[in-house]
Parts: C-alpha cells; sequence; structure tokens
C-alpha cells in the first residue's frame, strides 16, 4: 500500500489531516476504522462496497483502489490489523521457534473468540471464496511457509529427522492448535499448550543417535 502522489486533498484526506506520509497513514487508518464500523453496525461482508466504505470513511474512492486492488484484499487488511501483529522469532532453536509460533496462534484463537466482530468475520469470510482466497494468499500461506522453512532448518542442523516430509510434519505440529481453535470452540487453550504440542510431536521426530 503506497502513498499516492499528486492527489486532491478534497478527494482523498479526510479533514484535518496533514501533508506527507502522516497524511497517507491518516487515509489508511480512516478506511479501516470505516469498515469496521460497518461491521460492527451489523453489515454483511457481501452488502459492503466501496463506494459505501469510502462515503464511511470520508475519502474518495480512488483513494481505496490506490491501496487495495478490490475489496477482497481490503478485508484481509482489516482483518490483519484486528488481529496481534507477526512476532520476531527467538532464533535460538527449531523447538523456541514452533513454541513461539504456536503461542502466536493460541493467543489468537483466544482473540478471536473474545472479540465479536473477528468471530463473525471469519465465519463470514468461509463463505465467500473470493475472501478467503485472498486471506489465504496474503495470510495463510506465508506463515505456512514459515512453518516448514523452521523445520527445514531443524533438518539441517539435526534437531528434526531428515526422512520425514515436512509438509505432513507442519501438520502435525500446528493442526492440534489450529483444531482447537477452530472446529473445537469450547475447548480449552490453556498457557504451557503450545509448549505441550511441541514437545510432543517432537519426542518422535528428533534424530534417534547411534
Amino acid at each position: 500500500m503506497s502513498s499516492p502522489a499528486g492527489v486532491p486533498p478534497s478527494s482523498d484526506v479526510p479533514a484535518g489531516s496533514v501533508r506527507g506520509r502522516p497524511r497517507s497513514e491518516a487515509v489508511e487508518r480512516a478506511i479501516l476504522e470505516g469498515v469496521v464500523g460497518l461491521l460492527e453496525d451489523g453489515l454483511p461482508l457481501s452488502d459492503l462496497s466501496i463506494e459505501r466504505i469510502a462515503r464511511t470513511a470520508g475519502v474518495g474512492k480512488a483513494a481505496i483502489y490506490r491501496r487495495w486492488s478490490g475489496k477482497e484484499e481490503l478485508f484481509v487488511d482489516v482483518l490483519r490489523a484486528a488481529e496481534p501483529p507477526d512476532i520476531d522469532l527467538p532464533g535460538t532453536s527449531m523447538r523456541d521457534d514452533l513454541v513461539a509460533l504456536l503461542e502466536q496462534l493460541r493467543r489468537r484463537g483466544l482473540l478471536r473468540r473474545s472479540s465479536a466482530l473477528l468471530h463473525n468475520v471469519h465465519a463470514q469470510m468461509k463463505s465467500s471464496p473470493k475472501i478467503w482466497a485472498a486471506y489465504h494468499a496474503i495470510v495463510v500461506a506465508p506463515r505456512r511457509e514459515l512453518q516448514a522453512e523452521i523445520l527445514r532448518r531443524g533438518q539441517d542442523n539435526g534437531e528434526l529427522r531428515t526422512d520425514v516430509d515436512v509438509e505432513l510434519i507442519n501438520d502435525m505440529f500446528f493442526g492440534p492448535m489450529l483444531f482447537r481453535t477452530i472446529m473445537q470452540p469450547e475447548a480449552d487453550l490453556p498457557e504451557g499448550l503450545s509448549e505441550q504440542i511441541v514437545d510432543t510431536v517432537l519426542e518422535g521426530l528428533r534424530p534417534v543417535s547411534s
């Protein structure tokens, strides 16, 4: 989402915004907050249009299209802004990195349960193939590739057996947490669950000393 150039303030900028990068950030914030406000008012995703979002945010439609190719990408950014940001990994070991990623997933699950907005949007998103595809491409796929990269690094440095399929092991590490957060919304997500999952799976996947 790059800053627009040469755009008349009246078409893009909410009242009171300043020039330069702060102006661009103010526009983006106004757009994202406008979408959140409409969703909190109970408007379904399917009824949201670029025209209505622009009117609510007090910007021109061009301001939205300069930052997002369509409302699918915009909705994904709304979700990302509502969720906890991605964390910096410890980098001390494969185990520590996996625990950190799972802990982030656990906290996102807890937030989704406590946030009516996130819960409703995720539920609606699954019924919209275009929005779900955008979310998967922008959010899910890069996170999954990061997980696989950590596992491959573990194979390279001797923390993980080299005869196992990384994609399958990826599912084994992250599947239990995803299942609890998505398929079993009543299941507990206690502290220590991330460590328990990683250590249980690693028990059978560490290289065997000869």
